[in-house]
Order: C-alpha cells, then structure tokens, then sequence
C-alpha cells in the first residue's frame, strides 16, 4: 500500500522515473513472495487434508497468494502503460484501480 501510494503521488507530479522505479519494486516484491510461497508449500510437513491447520493454513495462504498473483499482474498491465505513456498526472485512474 505503502509504495503504492508513492507511485501515485509520482504520476502527480509526472516524476516518471520515480514511478517506473517504484512499480517495478512492488511488481518484483509480489513475485518474490510467490516464489517463496511456493517453497513454503513444497516443504510444508502437513497436508491440505491435515485435519482444521492444514485446511485452514492452505486455504488462507493461497487466498492470500492468489490476491498477490493477481495484484502483480495487474501492476506489470500498469507498467506497459506506463513505458508506452499512457497515464498522466490527470489521466491515471487505470492504476488507481489496479493498486
């Protein structure tokens, strides 16, 4: 949210160095997390069918995981568009919404 907000107040102030930067730091944070994720999933000493913990952990941490996987996703979109200028300090709601 954090960075985010950041990338926002540098589309404002048309600072598209600071805004590609930033998204690609956030975009980069996301797919780290993926990765890790998986790693977590892989060597996990419990299973989904692990009674309540294992059903709980796996269904909470891939909601999770999957919000993640969705919201990189929707800011590598924002970083295409930014590259090829499509948003500006008035035109940016695209990424308004995404982030």
């Amino acid at each position: 949210i954090l960075l985010a907000t950041g990338i926002d107040h540098s589309l404002i102030n048309n600072n598209l160095k600071s805004t590609t930067h930033s998204i690609i730091i956030t975009i980069s944070l996301g797919f780290y997390f993926t990765i890790l994720q998986i790693i977590e999933y892989i060597e996990a000493s419990f299973s989904i069918s692990d009674r309540i913990y294992g059903s709980t952990f796996f269904v909470a941490t891939g909601f999770h995981g999957l919000h993640v996987i969705i919201g990189s996703t929707f800011l590598l979109i924002c970083l295409l568009h930014i590259l090829i200028n499509h948003f500006s300090s008035s035109h940016h709601f695209g990424f308004e919404t995404a982030a």
